[in-house]
């Protein structure tokens, strides 16, 4: 890793300059020698010692249905963009180069894992059978969720950053105490998914120190996509994010978060030390953010081109596709085939969105409590009442 006072402007109110941006990327370029990779960004597929035998038996209709996946989950992801800057969405939150480092943990998971994401984990929503329309209400805001967090073992999706690492720890710990954790065909894990910027706050730090007090099953799952909205990673830290678990007595791995092998495979070996006792692992994945933090970010004043372009090389899909035209000689059929299957899910996603109804004012009470007390039903009356003359339905 660079030096961490390389980057520091003379006035720390200035943006980075084009050297220290490059000397940070130069830095972390690659991820240095602990990266986990078993397939490179030219397409070639490569073996690691440490985790290879867990995605050993990856096969070519595998590995077409990762690929399938990336495509699908980016597609849909830049019609969501799309609708947002057409007024469609109040913000969306953009996933783009992050597929492989969330298909390849999404796909790790088994039914009976339980997934705590951020906001950003729409990879991860699709490998649980969470339909792309139902991320829609959280971004036009007409609901938190529409999606059945237990039946979908999929957690609704959390605003306050790094506030899910709590809640993903005491699942966790819920896990152990009742004995969902062992060597049985019925054990579970837990994964949690943030970003490196919410390695900063203070709700993650003490998920650690929980999860390692309790031996708790939960896999910190950290995207490291470089930037904390404007904030490079180098002013968040002076070494590596996943050494960090060293602190607090768990192991650390650093896998290329743009190889979907590689983050399958340690996925795959952190979720089973988690069920069978081995307490909690953190995974950095190393990768880039290719877009804006939300909607509402311009990445143009923080970063530069040559950074982005650089990062374009190693395409987490475009790896995969090499791959399967070269070594495993896939034809032009399967890829017209989810080309075609991408732009109906596209076309669905938005035609939803743009048939949602507007949420009637009643909303901001029949959403907040299970069931309404009565000083709530009399405020609901008044206030609906109140809402109605304005229109002249008043009785």
């Amino acid at each position: 890793m660079s030096d961490p006072q390389s980057w520091v402007p003379t006035d720390p109110r200035s943006a980075p300059s084009r050297e220290h941006v490059l000397s940070g990327l130069k830095g972390t370029d690659e991820g240095g020698p602990e990266l986990v990779q078993l397939l490179t960004p030219e397409g070639v597929r490569v073996d690691d010692e440490r985790f290879g035998s867990w995605a050993a038996d990856v096969g070519v209709a595998e590995l077409q249905g990762y690929y399938r996946d990336m495509v699908l989950t980016r597609r849909f992801d830049r019609e969501g963009n799309a609708l947002q800057r057409q007024g469609q969405l109040g913000i969306w939150v953009p996933l783009l180069g992050q597929e492989a480092a969330q298909i390849g943990a999404g796909r790790a998971l088994t039914a009976r894992d339980m997934a705590f994401p951020s906001y950003r984990e729409h990879g991860v929503a699709w490998c649980r059978g969470v339909d792309p329309t139902e991320l829609l209400g959280i971004f036009r805001g007409t609901d938190h969720g529409s999606w059945d967090p237990i039946e979908a073992r999929f957690h609704l999706y959390t605003i306050v950053i790094g506030n899910q690492c709590l809640n993903a720890t005491g699942y966790a710990m819920g896990q152990r105490f009742e004995g969902k954790v062992g060597d049985g065909p019925d054990a579970e894990a837990t994964m949690c998914f943030f970003g490196d910027g919410a390695t900063s706050q203070g709700d993650v730090h003490e998920g650690f120190v929980w999860a390692a007090a309790f031996d708790a099953p939960v896999v910190f799952y950290c995207q490291n996509n470089q930037w904390a909205i404007s904030v490079p990673l180098e002013k968040q830290t002076r070494v590596p994010l996943f050494q960090r678990a060293r602190g607090y007595g768990f192991p650390g791995v650093r896998v290329d978060g743009n190889d979907v092998l590689a983050c399958l495979a340690v996925s795959r070996w952190a979720l089973e030390e988690c069920r069978t006792g081995n307490g909690p692992v953190l995974i950095e994945a190393f990768t880039y953010r290719m877009d804006a933090h939300t909607t509402s970010d311009d990445p143009s004043r923080y970063r530069l081109a040559d950074e982005l372009e650089l990062w374009k090389l190693k395409d987490p899909i475009e790896r995969v596709r090499v791959n399967l035209v070269r070594e495993l000689g896939v034809g032009p059929e399967f890829f017209d085939s989810v080309q075609e299957e991408s732009d109906e899910l596209a076309a669905r996603f938005r035609a939803f969105c743009l048939a949602m109804p507007d949420p009637g004012p009643e909303r901001m009470f029949s959403e907040v409590y299970a069931e309404l007390s009565p000083q709530l039903e009399a405020e609901k009356a008044a206030y609906l009442e109140y809402h109605a003359s304005f229109s002249g339905e008043a009785s």
